[in-house]
């Protein structure tokens, strides 16, 4: 059932995460970029205001949770502290790891809650191995007074987008770490469809998987090849009929090498060709006549 929400926000909890929905209707004057406090699954949290949606139609199957109140200067002052707190934590972590050998883990963030019930411990290894953290993870409740301490072992991606760097392109700011929420699957496939070389070095990123960026303007290169004929195809242009050696499904033109005139580039309306696909051929099964009619003859005397 579809429940209509009067005012609903969007709230984000840090730079490059998800953006998650709550009831403000108590709070019909909220403005975006105003930092709110929530409760969340997580415990209480402040996150920044970055929509405000009327009208929200909630088809969920649990109602929205509501915004608490506005944050204050002193709530702000003290969600800043736990900043503090988390880089205290990853110190006391990485002497742990140190003291008990554990040279292959790396510790990378520790999020505290605005109450201190809850924090994420993150760290990676150069496998994908488990590493055993339940001594650690009752050292740091006792230590730093958390209710519940989560630790989750990150993946290449997560960790690329977790510390961020340069992207392949030469962006300042690589796209994982500075817009992309969720990781869409990238195939080699997308590659070819675009015509980008296979060389490891030109389709993978900073974590050492297929690059994010494939998936953009994959849609388009897959529509528009559609439009166009493939490489090999003969085609009839204004300066005669010649064969089809390159595609550029962006701006929709091909490149054709035409007998005794060479190479031009022309674009989808200049050009002719023959769309009726070739005829499958047909298995051998399906041919009829008399060496079929032998064929089931010779079946019909096996079964007997």
């Amino acid at each position: 059932m579809t429940t209509i929400i009067p005012v609903a926000v969007g709230v984000r909890f840090s730079k490059g995460s998800r953006i998650y929905s709550f009831d403000a209707s108590t709070l019909a004057s909220i403005q975006p970029w105003e930092y709110v406090l929530v409760e969340t699954n997580r415990g209480k949290q402040i996150g920044q205001v970055v929509k405000v949606m009327t009208d929200y139609p909630n088809d969920g199957p649990e109602a929205l949770k509501s915004v608490l109140r506005l944050a204050t200067a002193a709530e702000l002052a003290l969600n800043e502290s736990h900043k503090m707190v988390s880089e205290k934590v990853l110190e006391y972590c990485r002497d742990w790891a140190k003291r008990e050998k554990f040279d292959e883990v790396k510790f990378i963030g520790a999020d505290i809650n605005f109450d201190r019930s809850y924090m994420l411990l993150t760290y990676a290894t150069a496998t994908d191995e488990r590493v055993d953290l339940k001594t650690l993870r009752y050292g740091v409740q006792s230590t730093f007074s958390i209710g519940n301490v989560e630790i989750k072992q990150l993946g290449p991606r997560d960790l690329a987008k977790a510390i961020g760097g340069i992207g392949a392109c030469g962006k300042t700011e690589s796209c994982c770490r500075g817009h992309l929420v969720d990781f869409s699957s990238i195939s080699i496939r997308m590659a070819k469809a675009q015509g980008i070389s296979l060389t490891p070095t030109e389709i993978t990123g900073m974590c050492g998987r297929l690059r994010c960026c494939m998936e953009y303007e994959n849609d388009m290169y897959v529509e528009n090849r559609k439009l166009l004929p493939k490489k090999k195809k003969k085609v009839m242009t204004p300066q005669g009929e010649g064969k089809v050696v390159e595609v550029f499904p962006l701006n929709l033109t091909v490149l054709v090498d035409i007998p005794e005139v060479g190479r031009r580039i022309f674009t989808k309306e200049q050009i002719t060709y023959d769309e009726t696909p070739p005829t499958p051929p047909q298995p051998q099964g399906a041919k009829k006549g008399k060496n079929s009619k032998i064929a089931a003859k010779n079946n019909e005397d096996d079964d007997e």
